[in-house]
């Protein structure tokens, strides 16, 4: 380094320190200059920890009430330490030494402290929308998760005790209370019974007949009690869960659930939520656990989630042969010999469902009610639950199988199910003719297949030769003197070829027990001219074994021939406010 610029630099520096009102400084020296940040910037929190910690009155109280008043410097510290990963790496910094004698020097004005709150507080507010918005569509495990995340994020931050929730009628509540009330209130309109028992030798299986509301839940996960341990989390969907007691266990009387609010699991998403959660005491909520009664349950009829496609469709006149057929399928299932079935499958559709099986050791579930659609010329049976379970991170998911019949009676393909809420943002497109709507759920519910499965060569024939491929990615912006720390964000887009993004998804795809795909809120709009060209702008919860993230998913989609389905255009981005512009068809004119 310019022996003049250095001197320039220890001037500044030594003003910075001189000047205690209005700065808080950190410095660090190491072999490298990455070592030498980190200590810096460990300092430097250690500083603004002191200055703040008086602010954190929400996390002093809980560590009092707790027993562990004497931790809450210690705590404290921890706590503004989980902002380094991002905003805090924006503060000033001078570079006093190069390598391999680093010294670097941090520092911060204090009236730009509170700044560095200002993402999180936005984090939170944005959480209790998601949580909101999930409640209206009886999508409890999200609204749980996003109002946990809030509440979690809230007692990280030096202002949560004063912030507050404004309802539609301009009154205003504090948080503390408001959104630990909101938690409580959907354990309470939760419902919990058992609609079908399968008993065989010394195992018992439940199924579990979910609602919120006296609506099926949409979603909800939970684990239970099998009288030694809890069981592995499980993702109950549209209202159907599953409980299987072997032995002993098979005889219980009552059996106890837990309800799933933390999903640490799925924190992973954001790094620095899952640091503020392995930080900050789980919150224990009392009501999160239900007791059911074994010895004579009210066995209940669970509620088609496929009442208002069925209505939306012809239905077969004569379902009789198509019933046959699904319940010798049904039969190779339970007795584990699925060759006895092959006969009823088209040669792609035996492969589909053998992967399918193979797809996290599949479990028929439950009492279900099916429903034969007319498909032009093909049939469409809707729908089978069956649960899958998998042995990273204990995980279980509930989905419904869609069986797809050719003219022959012959099953062509399967495909997962979409949730009720995914249906119905089709489905009430009335403007669009009911064969444009069928095209439309059948294409979605196959590609969220073929990931799920693994399906390169599915996949590999739904995109165009020349598709345009974008991923985007989150980075952080330089701070500039006009703004260091607010929305410095920002999304970096990658454009790839075909082979290039097949490519890394065979990489992706090997290094990952499961991939389980759940798409929710939609925008599908007909392109002006080219027949049934879609752009879908759909929002997606990715779960993998190893990863996970929620996005929005945007297609440019050619449903000209429905058993050819073309992709032009596939993007992905996070939305990080309401403020910012997904992509859809105008992009693309």
């Amino acid at each position: 380094m310019n022996l003049g610029f250095s001197a320039l630099f220890a001037q500044s520096v030594e003003q910075i320190k001189a000047d205690r009102n209005n700065y808080i400084w950190g410095e660090g020296d190491g072999i490298t200059l990455k070592n030498a940040d980190q200590q810096a910037l460990s300092m430097l929190i250690s500083q603004i920890s002191t200055h703040v910690e008086s602010e954190f009155s929400l996390l002093h109280k809980e560590l009092q009430t707790n027993g562990k008043g004497d931790d809450f410097k210690t705590v404290c510290k921890s706590v503004v330490n989980s902002y380094s990963s991002a905003t805090l790496k924006n503060t000033e910094r001078i570079i006093l030494k190069d390598e391999p004698e680093a010294k670097i020097f941090r520092y911060i004005k204090k009236a730009d402290v509170q700044k560095i709150f200002q993402e999180r507080k936005d984090k939170i507010n944005g959480f209790i929308q998601n949580a909101e918005n999930a409640l209206e569509k009886t999508q409890v495990a999200d609204a749980l998760r996003y109002y946990y995340w809030a509440l979690t994020l809230l007692k990280s931050h030096p202002n949560g005790g004063e912030m507050k929730y404004l309802d539609k009628n301009q009154k205003s509540y504090p948080l503390a209370t408001w959104i630990p009330l909101q938690i409580n209130n959907i354990f309470v309109d939760l419902d919990i019974q058992i609609s079908n028992i399968d008993k065989q030798d010394d195992e018992c299986i439940y199924t579990l007949d979910i609602k919120y509301k006296n609506k099926p839940a949409e979603n909800f996960d939970y684990c239970y009690w099998d009288g030694m341990d809890y069981s592995n989390l499980i993702s109950a969907r549209n209202g159907i869960g599953l409980i299987e007691l072997y032995g002993m266990a098979s005889t219980a009387k009552k059996l106890k659930v837990k309800a799933e609010y933390i999903f640490e699991g799925e924190a992973r998403i954001d790094r620095e939520l899952e640091d503020v959660l392995a930080k900050i005491d789980p919150i224990p909520f009392r009501n999160s656990y239900y007791t059911i009664s074994l010895e004579n349950p009210m066995v209940r009829k669970t509620v088609s989630s496929n009442v208002s496609i069925t209505s939306a469709y012809t239905v077969v006149d004569n379902p009789k042969p198509y019933e046959q057929i699904i319940e010798s399928v049904l039969n190779s299932i339970r007795g584990k010999r699925y060759a006895t079935a092959q006969n009823e499958f088209t040669p792609e559709g035996f492969d589909v469902f053998n992967r399918i099986i193979r797809y996290g050791n599949a479990k028929l579930i439950g009492d279900y009610q099916l429903k034969f659609i007319k498909d032009h010329d093909k049939v469409i049976c809707r729908s089978v639950p069956m649960c899958f379970n998998f042995k990273t991170n204990n995980k279980q998911f509930v989905e419904e199988i869609i069986f797809h019949f050719n003219k022959d009676k012959k099953i062509e393909a399967l495909s997962f199910g979409l949730s009720k809420a995914a249906l119905d943002n089709i489905l009430l497109k009335k403007v669009w003719k009911e064969r444009d709507r069928m095209i439309l759920i059948n294409f979605l519910e196959h590609y969220k297949t073929a990931y799920a499965l693994k399906r390169l060569d599915y996949i590999e024939n739904i995109f165009s030769d020349d598709a345009l491929i974008i991923t985007g990615t989150l980075v952080k912006a330089k701070p500039n003197e006009m703004n260091q720390f607010k929305n410095n964000r920002i999304i970096k887009y990658n454009r790839q070829t075909k082979y290039q993004y097949l490519r890394n998804l065979k990489s992706s795809f090997a290094s990952k027990e499961y991939i389980n795909i759940k798409f929710e809120d939609s925008n599908i709009r007909k392109a002006g001219k080219g027949g049934d060209i879609f752009g879908v702008q759909i929002k997606q919860n990715y779960f993998s074994s190893n990863y996970g993230d929620v996005g929005y998913l945007f297609l440019i989609v050619d449903l000209n021939n429905s058993d050819e389905p073309i992709i032009h255009v596939r993007t992905w981005q996070p939305k990080i406010t309401s403020n910012d512009n997904l992509y859809d068809l105008s992009n693309f004119n």
